[in-house]
């Protein structure tokens, strides 16, 4: 008899999400976290930490493409980038592919995960040996109080607010986030969903605090079908740039760049978002 594997996320605690597994690649307990890779053949392999689904070889292109060609596409003239996490590199991937960044900082707290995506995610892990990318194995949290006015962009691609990203979700570090970046700098962060309870909290609590540094602070929403509800939310705020009004779609699409999700027809769309997910930013 044919032994079934399936790998399973609660994502309320009456909410199961499960995918069938053909195989299990590694396994491995960090000072941080537990991380897990597996193969399945509907969405090749991914990645758990503690857990929780963090990147699928099939969806991926959509998180990573969506946390970063927005900001891009709004200021394509962006040199230096920090990014927070992204141990798993896709976001990297893609800011690699713009030949104007000329500095691409990375601080991610536990060297397991990249050790373990360079391995068995070369799909979003190839351009972590860019020369334009510098890794810094260290608490986010940690590593941008020091900085001021260094950066023109800033992306925040943690996990959930527990556990190890827990601070990446404090006033203290949105404070510090305005503080790092230039005039003219832009913040984009994993916002979590506004379906469920608790993850709705979590982002109404980020949008409030961002909110307090921040002029110009919105939300935009992506299709994620490996995330909690399928709906999902990265946050974008800047000293200067509206997202809408202030897109150079012009200047992107000159670029060439061949994406799978991103558009700039959709990168309008995508800053319109239903009336209940207002309704939770405005009440908090």
């Amino acid at each position: 008899m044919e032994t079934e594997l399936w790998y399973t996320e609660n994502h309320t605690p009456y909410v199961r999400f499960s995918i069938k597994v053909d195989r299990q690649i590694y396994s491995a307990q960090s000072e941080f976290q537990r991380i897990d890779i597996f193969y399945s053949k509907e969405f090749g392999r991914f990645l758990s930490l503690d857990g929780y689904m963090m990147v699928t070889e099939k969806d991926e292109f959509i998180y990573h493409e969506m946390i970063t060609h927005v900001p891009m596409a709004v200021n394509p003239d962006i040199k230096n980038v920090l990014v927070i996490g992204a141990g798993d590199g896709g976001t990297i991937r893609e800011l690699t592919r713009y030949k104007t960044i000329e500095r691409i900082d990375v601080t991610e707290i536990d060297k397991t995960v990249v050790d373990a995506c360079r391995e068995y995610l070369p799909f979003t892990a190839c351009k972590l040996d860019d020369p334009r990318v510098s890794i810094c194995y260290e608490d986010g949290l940690k590593f941008i109080r020091s900085k001021v006015g260094e950066y023109d962009l800033i992306i925040v691609d943690s996990t959930d607010p527990f556990g190890p990203g827990e601070g990446l979700f404090t006033r203290e570090f949105y404070g510090n986030c305005h503080k790092a970046l230039k005039e003219d700098g832009i913040l984009v962060n994993q916002h979590e969903t506004p379906y469920y309870e608790n993850y709705a909290k979590a982002m109404s609590r980020a949008h409030k605090s961002i909110k307090l540094f921040f002029d110009k602070s919105s939300v935009y929403q992506f299709h994620m079908p490996t995330y909690p509800s399928g709906h999902w939310l990265f946050g974008f705020a800047s000293k200067k740039y509206d997202p809408v009004r202030d897109l150079n779609a012009d200047a992107w699409n000159a670029l060439g760049i061949k994406t799978k999700y991103y558009n700039t027809e959709l990168h309008r769309g995508a800053f319109a978002i239903p009336n209940y997910v207002k309704e939770l930013l405005e009440d908090e």
